[in-house]
């Protein structure tokens, strides 16, 4: 997969995966994550995270509902973390080629498209 730009992925869509999909390898994931304001790669397993503080603890469930409300429509779904009552992350992989795809890309672009009340 070539380095797609994030207005790119923002107009595609999540597609199924069960799994028959290649992993995209560590290269074409740093590649890619140059597009992504502010998303860093993990390792075992092979995924993303972003990190964001929040004004208070209903900004952060807002902003949690939304990337629900997105992840629901994409069928592609991350883990959300709330720590310390605004502290948020969320890690995206693909679960069932334990690693990443385009996926993960499209929904990490979608979400940075959603409106988030940060601390000031």
């Amino acid at each position: 997969m070539a380095a797609q730009s994030s207005e790119q992925l923002v107009k595609k869509r999540c597609v199924p995966c069960e799994g028959g999909v290649e992993k995209l390898d560590q290269e074409a994931a740093r590649a890619q994550l140059e597009e992504l304001s502010g998303w860093e790669l993990l390792q075992n397993p092979d995924r993303i995270k972003k990190t964001w503080t929040v004004r208070n603890f209903m900004a952060g469930m807002n902003f949690f509902n939304s990337v629900a409300e997105l992840a629901e429509t994409e069928g592609h779904h991350p883990d959300l973390h709330l720590v310390g009552y605004r502290n948020l992350s969320i890690e995206i992989w693909t679960h069932a080629i334990q690693g990443l795809s385009e996926n993960d890309f499209i929904l990490a672009a979608k979400i940075d498209n959603l409106p988030v009340e940060l601390k000031a």
